[in-house]
């Protein structure tokens, strides 16, 4: 599949996802020491949810809008930064990079790459003038070698790519075993879609074979799957934080109420030993 963002911004995956970036973020900032992240396939940062890419689709009716004006008892943090950018009415909708920006310290920093052209550039110029972000027209598996282990030792590595190459989920297991071979006590987060079971089938051998440390799988999907429509979304995270798995589990228990058609379903568990 060709997962571009400005065409899905908002929608049930991404309310899923980015709620969980938040946690992790918010169990980096516990602690004084600085920490940095890398964002593999940052995006433009920020979507325009009036733009023709998001009015074609219309995916964010389905997810952020039905977040948006109420309370999120799982994710307050999320729902909070979702309100702040939108004071009005739902109009904006921030990519991870942005999220990334919002939940950032003085002394910590983010290292975004994106490799299409035109979305390098307005990224870049987005951040132009925030010194804690560096923008990089890179591959992102690519960028994992070169930038890890960052120079603070704490930090997370998330990976959301548009999954289209026929062979991306291979592409990001080996990312994943090389990061973690350099890194070992990094967060490793990476995402993918749910159609069928393919792309998760092939990330949980490569944790398991490779024996991937404290990897957590959380999956949501607000609707039944018919292997052709986009069901739902996963995560797969390597050191994961403590308790993350309880607060992923409230979280689907929440979204479970607020999206879909109440035929979907999902899953937190552990890969292996936390």
């Amino acid at each position: 599949m060709n997962y571009r963002h400005a065409f899905h911004a908002g929608n049930h995956t991404e309310v899923f996802k980015h709620a969980a970036l938040v946690f992790v973020l918010e169990h980096l900032r516990q602690k004084p020491q600085a920490f940095a992240v890398l964002d593999t396939h940052a995006g433009l940062g920020l979507y325009d949810l009036t733009s023709i890419e998001a009015q074609k689709t219309l995916e964010y009716e389905q997810g952020a809008a039905k977040v948006y004006a109420g309370d999120l008892n799982a994710a307050p943090a999320y729902a909070e930064l979702l309100g702040a950018m939108n004071p009005v009415h739902l109009a904006a909708y921030p990519g991870s990079p942005e999220i990334v920006r919002r939940l950032l310290r003085e002394n910590d920093r983010l290292i975004a790459c994106e490799l299409h052209p035109a979305d390098f550039e307005l990224l870049k110029a987005r951040y132009r003038d925030d010194p804690r972000i560096a923008v990089h027209h890179r591959d992102g598996y690519e960028a994992i070698g070169a930038f890890t282990p960052p120079p603070e030792r704490r930090g997370l590595v998330f990976i959301d790519p548009p999954y289209e190459a026929t062979d991306e989920a291979t592409q990001l297991a080996w990312a994943l075993k090389n990061g973690l071979a350099k890194w070992p006590t990094g967060i490793f987060m990476a995402w993918y879609p749910i159609k069928d079971e393919r792309i998760a089938e092939t990330l949980a051998q490569a944790a398991v074979l490779a024996g991937f440390p404290k990897a957590l799988r959380a999956e949501f999907l607000p609707r039944a799957q018919d292997g052709l429509s986009l069901a739902g979304g996963g995560l797969l995270i390597a050191n994961a934080p403590w308790r993350l798995d309880e607060r992923l589990s409230a979280l689907c228990v929440e979204l479970s109420g607020l999206l879909g058609d109440g035929k979907g379903r999902w899953a937190v568990d552990w890969l292996t030993a936390p």
